[in-house]
């Protein structure tokens, strides 16, 4: 799916179509959220203090779990939901340093230095290295997916709300970025599937939870 979406947006023009119908100001030859305190301070700095803060508690409560004996039915989500976010955002991490793609503000088209190399496309010897896909920003709003896991098993409503949580912080982390020009559309669909298919692996394979159990709130009396 990821790859045809990519080569898809490539074939189409669609990264650049949807940054110019929605993010690019041809006239002025800026991005409408480069120099926004929402984007820039509130969303992107906020938003990356925000998330980390998140991790660190349910990490400490992890621990907790091992002192305080009424809280031990919560080790294994704790433990998980930990795992999972840092692995999720850890790896896009590590994919946008080694996928060596510019981002869209260092692009000829959009006022920038450099000529635009598709994702699988040869890159020309000379060029820097460019660290911005997938997106990464996104990639910690999306990993709040993980919620869903962690209520799958005792409520379909709270898994549901939980999956719901993460897509719309990863949405609202994506388009902030790409109002600045950090990213295209399709570094955003990458941080999402990725951070999903880990979110999904940890839960079935390393926690051996089953997918297929039916939660609580649904089963019957």
């Amino acid at each position: 799916m990821l790859f045809v979406v990519t080569l898809a947006s490539n074939a189409s023009m669609l990264d650049e179509s949807i940054a110019r119908a929605l993010f690019f100001d041809a006239g002025s030859q800026e991005w409408i959220g480069a120099h926004n305190w929402w984007t820039t301070t509130f969303l992107h700095d906020g938003g990356r203090w925000l998330i980390r803060i998140a991790v660190f508690v349910v990490f400490l409560f992890w621990i907790a779990t091992f002192v305080r004996r009424d809280w031990r039915e919560w080790r294994w989500q704790s433990g998980y939901f930990t795992l999972a976010m840092v692995l999720a955002i850890g790896l896009v991490g590590l994919l946008k340093v080694l996928t060596n793609v510019d981002c869209p503000w260092d692009l000829q088209e959009f006022g920038g230095r450099f000529p635009y190399v598709h994702v699988f496309a040869n890159r020309p010897d000379g060029l820097p290295r460019g660290q911005c896909f997938p997106a990464a920003h996104s990639s910690s709003g999306y990993a709040l997916m993980a919620l869903y896991f962690v209520a799958y098993e005792y409520s379909r409503r709270r898994a549901c709300l939980g999956l719901a949580v993460g897509l719309f912080m990863g949405l609202l982390f994506g388009i902030a970025q790409q109002s600045r020009g950090a990213h295209f559309f399709s570094h955003d669909v990458w941080s999402a599937c990725i951070t999903w298919l880990v979110s999904l692996s940890l839960y079935t394979f390393a926690f051996q939870r089953r997918i297929w159990r039916q939660p609580a709130d649904t089963a019957p009396a």
